[in-house]
């Protein structure tokens, strides 16, 4: 298997387990944000995992959900929206940075599962541009960037990957990107377009409480539960240089497989005690996480680094 520099910002070492802050620190910090990508920085958390999606004037931008959500969404005079939308490609950037995300609505069902995080104001939605800026700061030379572009079925693909690729490439930060999607197509075409950058294969099984699978239920995503192979042998065979997997769906025997296969696995997202303690059981190589001050003392409770 090629060598990717890139990897070493997330496969584990003797005594030291990697953290990647998931959105930046979504639990403590508005998500998706430079100041919530700052602030886990300054934690010592030196690698990030974060959404790309595109304006209506083809910016790349980065924001979770396709749409304004009303849950974390003001408008320029301070208000909360009263319903989720328009959709993020129906506006251009100039109109995206009149909207405030520095906080989340306490009244809403989202906002109540993360209690901890801090309420800021006059917070915009950042542009992949700028946080490659931030990432190329002299203080910021070992942050490594877990890109996930947010697939979707008007989404062009070669288009998106291009322009992706290409403001990753401007900036000279190939070697701290890893391109990351549950679209495994989409990765085929990262594969094609930028051969230097490694890609991370997201994944989750069906038959959980949750609505990550159901967010992406139009969009080009695997059938994982009919693989006739184990999802670390699916990755290799797509040629993915990393295995992401929801949490609960990790044994320490498919963390040895896939390690045998030659990829990193990192378990996302892992925010309870009890899990975290689980994931360094089970020998993975990185942990994204909501709360990265909570995983850094469950590590450091082990004598591990990060």
């Amino acid at each position: 298997m090629k060598d990717f520099p890139q990897l070493n910002g997330f496969r584990s070492l003797p005594g030291f387990v990697r953290l990647i802050g998931h959105r930046g620190a979504r639990g403590l910090m508005p998500e998706n944000t430079i100041e919530g990508f700052e602030f886990t920085l300054d934690l010592g958390v030196t690698a990030l995992e974060f959404d790309v999606l595109f304006s209506k004037d083809h910016v790349p931008v980065i924001t979770h959900d396709d749409y304004l959500s009303a849950a974390s969404t003001r408008d320029n005079t301070g208000r909360w929206l009263q319903k989720d939308g328009p959709s993020i490609n129906e506006l251009t950037l100039t109109e995206l940075k009149e909207f405030d995300v520095g906080g989340l609505d306490e009244r809403s069902k989202y906002g109540q599962r993360y209690p901890e995080q801090k309420f800021l104001s006059k917070i915009r939605i950042p542009t992949l541009s700028e946080l490659l800026d931030f990432a190329c700061l002299p203080n910021n030379e070992n942050l490594y960037l877990l890109l996930e572009i947010k697939s979707g079925p008007a989404l062009d693909a070669e288009n998106a990957v291009r322009r992706v690729v290409d403001e990753v490439r401007g900036k000279k930060l190939e070697s701290r990107t890893v391109l990351h999607s549950f679209d495994w197509d989409l990765l085929r075409e990262c594969q094609r377009v930028a051969p230097e950058i490694p890609c991370s294969f997201l994944s989750e099984l069906p038959g959980k409480d949750d609505e990550t699978l159901d967010e992406y239920s139009d969009f080009n995503i695997p059938d994982f539960a009919s693989f006739d192979i184990s999802i670390p042998k699916a990755v290799a065979s797509h040629k993915g240089q990393m295995w992401c997997p929801e949490f609960s769906d990790v044994t320490v025997e498919l963390v040895q497989e896939a390690h045998e296969l030659g990829l990193v696995v990192c378990a996302w997202t892992v925010n309870e005690i009890e899990d975290l303690e689980n994931m360094v059981d089970a020998g993975v190589d990185g942990i994204i996480t909501d709360y990265p001050d909570r995983a850094q003392r469950v590590l450091a409770s082990r004598g591990l680094r990060w």
